[in-house]
């Protein structure tokens, strides 16, 4: 299935005319990590009002942010270079895999065997590049040569997410698409800047704080939660067609989150996130304040460690996750001790995008289930919940 080389070869496929094609079949929400090869597409879609390009901060990031848009209604594509298909892999097999969301990627293929001279950092990807994708069980094509080759190529590639409810990837060599005209769009900064405030201190447990969050949450809530305990305590407090209980794709929760809140402002969208995952992919961050959804609350459960995996520490007792938040750009940044105090604070329904940072004490109910609802279930449940995408603008601010 490899392409042919492009090195020397006039492009003979404008930017616009795949944008086109792509929008025509439903996709509204584009994000990525930057790679010369992608320069025309990142510019064009920037300069396209009707479209939303969220600048990722790593590849996995940008699948993860791909998927909630499409679990929210909103088909997405993730695109970066093959050097970061490594980033991306823990999503690639622990979510859009086990629950069955189907991204489009498109990969380039620096470093190609037989392609043009690359730098010798892509030269080791470049040669397992298909292998890799093939690995994940993630079908792929070349990117389509010419601008006759672009319906097939998006035929074929959107008969594979329908029918497989995974990912699908085309692969671009150097040169498969002109140059463009469009300039790049930098981000604004924020309007304002919250106050870190004063830290809280741990004086409940994780499924005390969680029965307080359940307490606050209204029908039209959505629920993140991120892998581990608290997806599991969240669960046997009460399971619910809006709750969402990650596995895997550690730290990627609040990247889904924000792709779903993006494709759906009409709903609110609560991250729980851990300590752990949060600094795992601390990246995700900046871009969520950068993006500034007026209907995400991102909450950061931190007892120090990793208690999934054996209470091993995390290094968080030195980290001011509020003053992360508040310099990354959320507009109200808090802190919670105790339950009735965070269902106050979720209860709390003023529009922008909200952190609360929640210690919580070490410690795990005795003999917690495990969901006995599977992951995929779990998605096409969520999905029957949130009922169709109403018609609304998905442009960029």
């Amino acid at each position: 299935m490899r392409g042919a080389a492009r090195d020397g070869v006039a492009p003979v496929i404008e930017a616009a005319q795949f944008i086109a094609a792509a929008t025509a079949r439903g996709f509204g929400l584009w994000s990525g990590v930057p790679c010369s090869y992608l320069t025309p597409f990142i510019n064009d879609v920037l300069a396209t009002p009707a479209l939303r390009y969220v600048p990722a901060a790593n590849e996995g990031e940008a699948v993860a942010i791909a998927a909630g848009a499409e679990l929210g209604g909103l088909p997405g594509i993730a695109m970066f270079q093959n050097s970061g298909l490594g980033n991306a892999v823990s999503p690639l097999t622990s979510l859009t895999w086990t629950f069955r969301i189907p991204v489009l990627l498109i990969v380039t293929w620096r470093g190609e065997p037989g392609g043009a001279a690359d730098e010798p950092q892509h030269e080791l990807m470049g040669q397992i590049t298909p292998r890799l994708l093939e690995a994940m069980d993630i079908p792929w094509a070349p990117f389509p040569r010419d601008a006759a080759g672009i319906e097939a190529a998006l035929d074929l590639a959107g008969a594979q997410l329908r029918g497989q409810g995974r990912p699908f990837a085309l692969v671009m060599s150097k040169g498969a698409v002109a140059g463009t005209d469009a300039e790049p769009k930098l981000l604004q900064a924020p309007v304002r800047r919250a106050s870190a405030g004063t830290p809280g201190e741990a004086n409940a447990t994780r499924r005390q704080m969680l029965a307080g969050v359940q307490a606050a949450l209204k029908q039209d809530d959505i629920v993140i939660a991120s892998t581990g305990y608290l997806g599991r305590e969240l669960y046997a407090l009460g399971d619910r067609p809006c709750q969402l209980y990650m596995v895997g794709s550690m730290g990627c929760a609040s990247s889904l989150g924000l792709g779903l809140a993006l494709a759906r402002p009409d709903r609110r969208i609560v991250v729980i996130d851990g300590d752990g995952a949060a600094l795992m992919r601390l990246g995700a961050l900046p871009t969520l304040g950068a993006e500034r959804p007026a209907n995400l609350l991102h909450l950061l459960f931190d007892n120090g460690m990793h208690e999934s995996t054996g209470g091993q520490a995390t290094v968080s007792p030195v980290v001011d996750f509020r003053a992360l938040a508040a310099a990354s750009g959320y507009a109200r940044v808090l802190s919670a001790s105790d339950p009735d105090e965070l269902r106050e604070l979720v209860d709390w329904r003023v529009p922008g995008l909200g952190f609360i940072h929640v210690p919580i004490r070490p410690g795990v109910a005795r003999e917690l289930p495990r969901p006995a609802i599977t992951p995929a279930q779990v998605a096409a449940r969520l999905r029957a919940h949130l009922g169709p995408r109403p018609e609304m603008p998905t442009a960029r601010r």
